[in-house]
Formats: C-alpha cells, sequence, structure tokens
C-alpha cells in the first residue's frame, strides 16, 4: 500500500496530532488512508508495521513509555507475542494494565475499530481497562459498519461472534450513544499496532 510509506519517517500518531487536516475530499481517499487520517483526529495512536519484528519492537516501545510491566490479553498468539518481548501477562483483568487484543474490523468511514466475543469474551468494553493496545492487519480494513459486520458473519461460520461493540473515539471519559457501542460508557485510549499484510 503506497500510502503507508508516507507513515515510515513517523510511526507514531499521538492523539496531539488531531488538528491535522482532514478537510481534503474523503471519497478522493483510499479507504486506508481515511481509516488512519479518522483514527489519528480522533484521538487514536497509530503504528504501521511492515513485518512482525516492528511489531514486537513497537510494541515494547509503548509498553516502556507508559511504565507498563505487565499487559492483559484473552488471546493466545498475542500472550506469545508477549512472551517473546519478555513482558509479564495476565488473563485477569486489572483496570490500571493495559488491554492488549486484536480485532474484526477497522471501518474506513468513521475510524473505529469493531470487536466481538472472540475477541472480548463475555466482557463489555466498560469491564475492560481504558489503556487499549490493537494489534490487526491492512487486509481487516473495512469500507464501512455495513461492510465490518458482513466480513464478521463470514468469519463466523465455525466460531460464532455473539456481541458487536466499537469503540469510535479515543478519548477517555467520552460517552458514544450509538448502538455499536454496546456496553461501552467510556471511550478508550488507544494504540493501533497495523501489520502490512497485503
Amino acid at each position: 500500500m503506497n500510502f503507508f510509506t508516507k507513515f515510515l519517517k513517523n510511526k507514531i500518531y499521538p492523539s496531539q496530532k488531531k488538528e491535522e487536516n482532514i478537510s481534503e475530499p474523503f471519497d478522493e481517499m483510499s479507504i486506508d488512508e481515511r481509516f488512519v487520517k479518522k483514527l489519528i483526529h480522533k484521538g487514536g495512536k497509530f503504528l504501521y508495521c511492515s513485518n512482525q519484528e516492528e511489531v514486537e519492537t513497537n510494541l515494547i516501545q509503548i509498553l516502556q513509555e507508559n511504565s507498563w510491566n505487565n499487559v492483559v490479553s484473552f488471546n493466545e498468539e498475542l500472550l506469545e507475542i508477549l512472551t517473546k518481548i519478555k513482558s509479564a501477562k495476565t488473563e485477569k483483568i486489572i483496570p490500571s494494565l493495559p488491554f492488549f487484543t486484536c480485532c474484526e474490523s477497522l471501518i474506513s468511514d468513521d475510524g473505529s475499530i469493531m470487536f466481538t466475543s472472540r475477541q472480548l469474551h463475555d466482557k463489555k468494553l466498560k469491564e475492560l481497562p481504558n489503556n487499549f493496545i490493537v494489534f490487526a492487519k491492512t487486509s481487516q480494513i473495512a469500507k464501512d459498519t455495513r461492510d465490518g459486520i458482513s466480513g464478521i458473519r463470514n468469519r463466523s461460520e465455525k466460531n460464532e461472534a455473539t456481541i458487536i461493540s466499537s469503540i469510535k473515539d479515543y478519548f477517555p471519559n467520552k460517552t458514544d450513544p450509538d448502538f455499536m457501542s454496546y456496553g461501552n460508557t467510556n471511550s478508550k485510549t488507544l494504540y493501533l499496532l497495523l501489520l502490512e499484510d497485503l
């Protein structure tokens, strides 16, 4: 994806960059460009990773910058990454620790991130820590919520997903009444580790 080569000089996009100009016509942008610009505008922190080593390096950087010595995760693959980088980990929810998870879809039209019970188990978003580190792949970017839900249905044949939730804002303590934010009374501070797989 040519768009992501623009981000290689400065891979991390903190919420301070939300003022960046996003007024250019969105219908002229690719869906990946639109997603990243919306995510950054809403306060999300984006780290592009061209390979698995960069995922691990960026994860170490995130943990060090925030002085997080332990991480909450439910995902076996992500627990293996935490073992590889020698981070302490737990499946017990501890509010002061970050939650490291995968997601279902990255929604281009509004910069939101979709989750189901496959990632969150039986937990509502409000029951999880306020700090999220999300691992996703560029192939998970969907144009809109409808495409995101369609993708979930296509992947749900064997491992049925139940509740669908999404995080739409990345500023703590902001409410979102949208039905897609079921159980979410707070937005989340969020880092996105986005791995190029296309």
